[in-house]
């Protein structure tokens, strides 16, 4: 078809269609087309919407609305064949089989039947899958059109579905039930670093105890109207002093957790490793991201983002042990760990190909628990179903990852910003393998992504309480 064509809607009138005569459409279901067609249908069948049910069904994986292939013969019907003043009289149809994610059909509408005395047309429907199978296949009857019909193609905007509010109460939704957990706030001298913990203790997940210049805090609250009564501040001098008061709580026990406020990572974490005053434990300390991304079924644990630069390989294995149980505190039964590189294919010349099949062989000889490893992995093929299929990458893991662990921190930081600012993904941050669990957000992000860190810190509060540890 050239350019010229694509700019045209035309039809063929029931004149110009003969027995035998078809046409044909390809598409292949997307994450999105699934998330539209539940919005504008208002079928939210957890087989469909809900990842974690599907799990559990008898296909083992979201499956796309039967219907979505049937709105492809709409589609060609409408469009093409015959096209513009076409109406439908009747069709009959059978579902042969699931369309899962990254499946490709190739739809065919044959004419197999022509009616002179009202110029209806009987139609052979057909949909075909990437193996051959068949998914669909039916009649259509249709009025074709007796008139020549050519139209511009419309433009069409683009369709972005935003379900950032639902996916921030969903997160809150963790730790439903659950009482609210001391936590000291490590200098929250700025607007939404003092924001996130009010926030926070109005959703019911957090004490919260500031720690800090209380006359910095009072003039921050003030100037934002936050409510500060029956809040307890500890007043000192400096943000070096607000990091070794709140780490010298935790590790007393008047506090369950920690939150970084307007003050650098570095100088938070200094009094954390400390070996005499700190908060370290047998397992290396490492951070996770969580972020809960619109075009994907369910939160991602990225690590680690914002501790160790240039882990070895036995830091990635505390690192992915730490995600795992993290991943299962959050109701995961058997999370999917992706190792990431830049291929799916061990290279010795790059040291994180290396990395990802020794911790696989790590966890196949239960030096590594919980979770189910494959890498290494492109962040493609960890991703999107879709992908993996084109590349022929056949895994548990490809296309439906759980938990992405990066090559070093600086490569994560990207991955997990690029997320939060170019799609709009929800996150939260929480530092892990110390003996309380430590918000550590950075000083730019909101008052939402400080509130979901808390949740996921509460949560492991709780647990620890019931004698799970991290």
């Amino acid at each position: 078809m050239t350019n010229q064509a694509r700019d045209f809607i035309q039809n063929r009138t029931f004149d110009e269609i003969a027995v035998g005569d078809s046409a044909q459409l390809v598409r292949t279901l997307l994450p999105e087309d699934i998330h539209l067609f539940a919005v504008m249908s208002g079928d939210f069948n957890p087989t469909h919407v809900d990842p974690e049910f599907a799990r559990s069904s008898q296909f083992r994986e979201v499956v796309g609305h039967s219907m979505w292939g049937s709105v492809l013969i709409s589609s060609i019907l409408g469009t093409e064949f015959p096209g513009p003043g076409t109406v439908y009289v009747g069709q009959t149809l059978k579902f042969w089989r699931p369309i899962t994610i990254g499946d490709t059909l190739t739809v065919t509408i044959t004419c197999i039947q022509r009616f002179e005395h009202n110029h209806h047309l009987l139609l052979e429907c057909q949909c075909i899958n990437q193996d051959g199978l068949k998914v669909i296949d039916g009649t259509a009857e249709v009025m074709a059109p007796t008139e020549k019909i050519k139209r511009p193609r419309m433009a069409m905007p683009e369709i972005t579905i935003s379900d950032r509010q639902q996916r921030y109460l969903h997160v809150l939704e963790l730790t439903k039930g659950m009482e609210p957990i001391p936590m000291a706030v490590a200098h929250p001298c700025d607007t939404e670093s003092l924001r996130g913990p009010i926030q926070a203790r109005d959703a019911g997940l957090i004490i919260p105890v500031l720690v800090g210049p209380e006359s910095k805090i009072r003039e921050v609250a003030e100037r934002e109207g936050l409510d500060l009564h029956g809040v307890r501040i500890i007043d000192v001098a400096h943000s070096h002093a607000a990091a070794e008061t709140a780490v010298r709580l935790a590790r007393t026990g008047e506090v369950e957790a920690l939150m970084k406020g307007s003050l650098h990572t570095d100088e938070l974490m200094s009094e954390v490793v400390n070996k005499e005053t700190g908060l370290r434990t047998a397992r290396r300390i490492s951070h996770v991201f969580m972020a809960d991304v619109p075009t994907y079924p369910h939160p991602l644990l990225i690590t680690d983002a914002a501790i160790n630069i240039a882990p070895s390989l036995e830091d990635k294995m505390h690192i992915v042990q730490n995600a795992i149980e993290l991943a299962i505190m959050m109701g995961v039964p058997e999370p999917k760990v992706a190792i990431l590189s830049a291929v799916e294919t061990v290279n010795v010349k790059i040291r994180s190909t290396l990395d990802a099949a020794a911790l696989c062989k790590m966890a196949d000889r239960g030096q590594i628990r919980g979770g189910l490893l494959d890498g290494p992995l492109a962040f493609d093929n960890a991703v999107s179903l879709v992908a993996a299929k084109t590349k022929g990458i056949r895994s548990a893991v490809a296309g439906q990852a759980d938990i992405l662990v990066v090559p070093d921190l600086e490569s994560g930081n990207m991955v997990a910003k690029q997320l939060e600012y170019l799609a709009d993904a929800l996150m939260a941050g929480v530092v892990l393998g110390a003996r309380v669990p430590i918000v550590l957000t950075s000083r730019a992000d909101t008052a939402e992504t400080r509130t979901a860190s808390c949740a996921i810190a509460q949560l492991m509060a709780h647990k620890r309480r019931q004698g799970v540890r991290l």
